[in-house]
């Protein structure tokens, strides 16, 4: 077992080190119902109930099988569907993936302009995300579900250090798109864009032989989408749509739910995710493993600050960088965090009955008393340095110990610096580690946290105007554990009923009323 080195600094021969020192060591003998040092756990799924495939080079992504060790939560159990579909799908990506002759020939068709004449031995969908980490998460995870369900090999855009960022996921090939491929430019003016192409009529639903219709088709789902290019969730147009050997989406949002509203996927989905609110937590733990140089930066953050509490908060904290700090939302998040029992509250400035470090290494108390650890991941430093000098100076009402870092604080959201998305995509992780999780509404950021560990957040939510949603309290607690797709159809594609009434599972997000999310 690996033992964190305590340092202790002295300002007066008061002799509570020794009690620090004594508690601390203790905190390593204990065993995994006092949540102590994750080492210290006997049993854990490494492979999430079989979710994961054994056999990977264990060296070249040391997260892979490692993260089970950090979570107390184990998560979901997938559905013996959902494993033994991902095994398919796995020898799909081998069979049909870069390097193979059958990917070779579909790039040749690809290039002479022209759809495959017949069904083609393999058909492809390239994924194209961007914006913020956050964003681009939930978009490649929403396209390998598409992927799955119409029997796709998914390619993902290199570019933003995908690789750089996240371990391969499939066993024996690559999901990234080869820079060798003849296509790069997609948008609103493509002329291959469906939307498009429906609208001015050179694609009707009606039959039309597949060598006649152009060598791809462009799905645009972006913020300046139209009514044609939401046809895309429509049963009538995925059988178009899988007409097409190459298909390229461009997207920067979780659109699952949507594809609860195309029947032809109905009975599938059901069988693959008897849990509605489960989806994203299975797709996200499949898909995204921290690169070695990523879990570095998560596993030495969590040894120091994280594994020796026995209860792990996390706060996501969105603002922009033009914003000025908020006493409003300080208040706001330490009022919810308090009365909804996921910190103590304070006695206010009288002499500590106990002593509070800011120290994590050391921050173990007298027997019998509490400890918990808060990790903040904001763009500003301002309320990790408020809530910490809380919690430093003033006693907790309970006697429990309180430490509150925070990984970093970039100021700006820099896209692009490798550096600024290694750190992101290690603080995304990092909240996904905690036992309690509070976060910002509309956020990418926080729903990818919220989605890896399983835990339904604390949702801080904002009224039109900017304000606090007093009539719901500080926070509510989020109605599921899944993301919001912002930018979702409003209607179905045939009576024009509300997108949020269609289907039983499918509700309006609490914190973007226009959109729609998965619940149980």
């Amino acid at each position: 077992m690996t033992v964190p080195t305590l340092v202790i600094l002295l300002g007066g021969s008061t002799g509570t080190p020794v009690v620090w020192v004594r508690t601390a060591m203790a905190g390593l003998r204990q065993g995994p119902d006092d949540f102590s040092f994750p080492y210290t756990r006997t049993t854990h799924d490494r492979l999430h109930g079989g979710l994961l495939v054994a056999g990977f080079d264990q060296e070249s992504c040391h997260s892979r099988y490692q993260s089970a060790m950090y979570r107390r939560n184990p998560g979901r159990q997938p559905s013996e569907y959902l494993v033994s579909k991902l095994r398919r799908h796995e020898a799909l990506q081998r069979r049909c993936g870069p390097g193979t002759a059958a990917y070779s020939s579909a790039v040749e068709q690809l290039k002479s302009g022209k759809n495959a004449a017949s069904s083609p031995e393999c058909r492809y969908l390239v994924s194209v995300s961007y914006r913020g980490l956050g964003n681009r998460i939930l978009a490649a995870a929403s396209a390998f579900l598409y992927a799955l369900l119409t029997d796709r090999v998914l390619l993902v855009d290199p570019s933003n250090e995908m690789g750089e960022l996240f371990c391969e996921p499939f066993p024996g090939t690559t999901w990234l798109l080869p820079w060798s491929f003849p296509l790069w430019n997609f948008g609103f003016d493509t002329p291959e864009r469906y939307g498009k192409m429906r609208e001015n009529g050179m694609l009707r639903t009606s039959p039309v032989a597949a060598a006649e219709m152009p060598a791809f088709a462009y799905i645009h789902l972006d913020y300046n989408h139209t009514d044609y290019d939401q046809l895309f969730f429509c049963d009538d147009d995925q059988r178009l749509l899988s007409s097409f050997q190459w298909l390229v989406m461009r997207t920067d949002s979780y659109i699952v739910p949507g594809l609860f509203f195309v029947k032809s996927f109905q009975e599938e989905l059901d069988m693959l995710f008897p849990e509605r609110e489960a989806v994203f937590h299975h797709l996200g733990r499949y898909l995204f493993h921290p690169t070695n140089h990523v879990w570095g930066l998560i596993t030495r953050y969590y040894r120091a600050n994280l594994a020796w509490a026995q209860r792990r908060v996390g706060i996501q904290v969105r603002v922009f960088p033009w914003e000025p700090e908020s006493p409003e939302l300080l208040d706001r998040i330490t009022k919810c965090t308090q009365e909804e029992g996921l910190l103590p509250g304070l006695m206010g400035t009288e002499e500590p009955a106990v002593t509070v470090t800011t120290t994590a290494a050391a921050a173990a108390t007298a027997p019998g008393a509490k400890s918990s650890a808060v990790v903040i991941t904001s763009l500003k430093a301002w309320y990790y340095e408020q809530m910490k000098g809380m919690y430093w100076e003033n006693a907790t009402a309970n006697g429990e110990v309180v430490v509150v870092n925070q990984p970093s604080h970039e100021e700006y959201q820099h896209y692009g610096v490798k550096s600024h998305e290694y750190k992101a995509w290690a603080e995304i992780y990092l909240l996904s580690l905690t036992d309690m999780l509070v976060t910002t509404g509309k956020s990418t950021f926080g729903y990818v946290a919220q989605g890896l560990a399983g835990l339904r957040p604390w949702v801080l939510l904002k009224q039109a105007n900017g304000t606090a949603g007093h009539r719901h309290g500080w926070c509510r607690r989020d109605l599921s554990l899944e993301p919001c797709f912002h930018i979702a159809p409003s209607y179905d594609c045939k009576r024009r009923h509300d997108s949020g009434e269609i289907v039983p599972h499918v509700r309006h997000c609490e914190d973007v009323p226009t959109g729609l999310k998965l619940v149980d």
